[in-house]
């Protein structure tokens, strides 16, 4: 299963157990694709200049670019992040925190930090914490915030234009006359209308 799979799969999970709310989501979402229809710079509110360049790099490791769509930053996954973050107080201090955190583990392991450390490098630090349970004690700081720094990117990407139409989203359409499930789909799931 590739990396993007993943994400997605977690960006399936009931909101209700996240700290943000859908208005919230809905809400960072048009005022990133508003910024970018009219080609507007965002500037941060929340990340400093070398947080929010982390950000950039940390989010197209989560969510890189592929051949069914682009990246996270692409999706302008950065801007979601800062608006929401910006937003929510309740989050500033975990989110600011697992930044420094990150630094701070690659310049242990590296001596530099991790913008300025090289792909292999930010990944085997990756590696090490985006597993739960595969993960060393020691790091469960880095593990909670990786945790939730990845569900904010999924949730980022799949709340915009382009991660909805990776989805296949469908909805907001008019539909006439529903005749239920397709046959295929119901066979593939196992079950039927008279089930």
């Amino acid at each position: 299963m590739h990396r993007r799979d993943i994400v997605r799969l977690l960006s399936v999970a009931p909101v209700a157990t996240l700290d943000w709310t859908i208005p919230d989501v809905q809400r960072a979402a048009r005022v990133v694709a508003e910024l970018r229809r009219r080609g507007q710079t965002y500037q941060p509110k929340f990340f400093t200049a070398h947080e929010y360049q982390t950000v950039h790099i940390l989010v197209d490791l989560i969510i890189p670019r592929d051949a069914r769509s682009g990246s996270a930053t692409d999706a302008g996954v950065p801007e979601f992040m800062d608006f929401i973050v910006a937003d929510q107080v309740s989050r500033q201090t975990a989110m600011r925190g697992g930044l420094a955190w990150l630094d701070t583990e690659c310049r242990e392991r590296f001596g530099r930090n991790f913008v300025d450390c090289d792909d292999r490098q930010r990944r085997a630090v990756l590696d090490d914490i985006a597993w739960p349970a595969r993960a060393r004690p020691d790091l469960s700081h880095g593990v909670a915030f990786f945790n939730s720094f990845r569900d904010l990117t999924a949730t980022g990407f799949w709340s915009s234009k382009m991660g909805v139409d990776e989805l296949g989203y469908m909805g907001n359409t008019v539909v006439p006359e529903w005749k239920g499930c397709p046959e295929e789909q119901l066979r593939n799931l196992g079950v039927g209308y008279g089930d």
